[in-house]
């Protein structure tokens, strides 16, 4: 790689923000509560933005998990000496984009081509 990638730096980058996460949905978790249903307790407008809040609550808890997938993925890469190289054209991936993002499996010429394709 052109800049020498101290993978101890990134181990621990990644162990780190994995740690938050995981701290976090604890916390989400101990807070959740069910959506009281009962109309006789609850107007419809309340019970209405119960249910939006709710929805949102389960939208932030997936993307964390789905975010503590990418740091196990980027840990195990590391393990196995994948860790810093593009996983589709094994050209290493730029340490500055490391930085920004520890998880990042795709140099960024490809992630930039992938995101033009449609969908």
């Amino acid at each position: 790689m052109g800049d020498e990638l101290d993978l101890e730096h990134f181990r621990r980058l990644l162990q780190q923000r994995l740690d938050e996460l995981q701290r976090q949905i604890q916390g989400e978790e101990s807070r959740d509560q069910a959506v009281e249903l009962d109309q006789s307790k609850v107007g419809r407008l309340s019970r209405m933005d119960a249910l939006q809040q709710q929805a949102m609550l389960d939208a932030t808890h997936a993307r964390t998990q789905h975010e503590c997938v990418r740091l196990q993925r980027a840990l195990q890469r590391l393990y196995s000496g994948d860790y810093g190289w593009c996983s589709q054209c094994d050209e290493a991936i730029a340490v500055a984009r490391l930085e920004i993002d520890p998880a990042a499996q795709l140099c960024i010429r490809c992630a930039e081509s992938a995101e033009r394709q449609p969908k």
